[in-house]
């Protein structure tokens, strides 16, 4: 059986929004730049071959730390268990249960609250001492590497399809918004939040990260 019992979606609104905002701004960095190339089409090409290299190379390293994260978070998670399940690390028992809790929650249901979860997680049978990725996490690495992956063409398209770079700038731009806009459209939806707030506050970082990023020489 599993450490702990996780979600079976791949990725929650959130997750999906934060990949698709990381892919549009590695993008536009790309774009904006072919916004001031002056040496014609050879030089556009080039610049979308690096943009979607780009994406796919950080969509790669996106998703093997992902990965790193879940082997981490379960060999934590087994060490706990195995304190749990072991009498003489009581104490022990109770710190890891206290850490692997929200501070305020750790904070609210004090001692005797940590002790009651142990004893929950004493009948629990003990975890395979094996550390492994399951077929599910391959999975969310590979919709992780996707997200950023794809969210690279809706902006690079107008590029292919327009030969005035201006024009095609400006398109592309609008549609990077657009994307922004919908990301944080979802987010709200998911947390609760003032969709049009959210929205445009999501649309203001994006564009605010891609000039930090190309005024660092991104």
């Amino acid at each position: 059986m599993e450490i702990l019992t996780e979600s079976k979606s791949l990725l929650n609104p959130l997750d999906r929004a934060a990949e698709i905002l990381f892919g549009l701004i590695m993008a536009l960095t790309f774009t904006c730049s072919i916004g001031v190339a002056t040496k014609g089409h050879t030089q556009i090409g080039e610049l979308l071959v690096g943009a979607i290299g780009c994406n796919m190379a950080w969509g790669l390293v996106d998703a093997v730390m992902y990965l790193t994260g879940v082997l981490a978070r379960r060999s934590r998670n087994k060490i706990m268990f195995d304190s749990v399940h072991n009498p003489s690390q009581i104490q022990a028992a109770r710190q890891h249960i206290s850490d692997a809790l929200p501070p305020i929650v750790a904070s609210t249901i004090g001692t005797d609250g940590v002790e009651q979860i142990r004893n929950q997680l004493i009948k629990v049978p003990n975890v395979s001492p094996r550390v492994r990725l399951t077929g599910d996490d391959l999975k969310k690495a590979l919709a992780l590497f996707s997200l950023i992956f794809i969210s690279t063409f809706p902006v690079v398209v107008p590029f292919v399809l327009i030969h005035d770079p201006g024009t095609a700038l400006r398109i592309s731009n609008v549609i990077a918004i657009v994307m922004m806009f919908l990301c944080g459209w979802s987010v709200a939806k998911y947390v609760g939040f003032n969709k049009w707030l959210m929205s445009a506050a999501m649309v203001s970082i994006g564009i605010l990260l891609v000039a930090i990023t190309i005024a660092l020489g991104g």
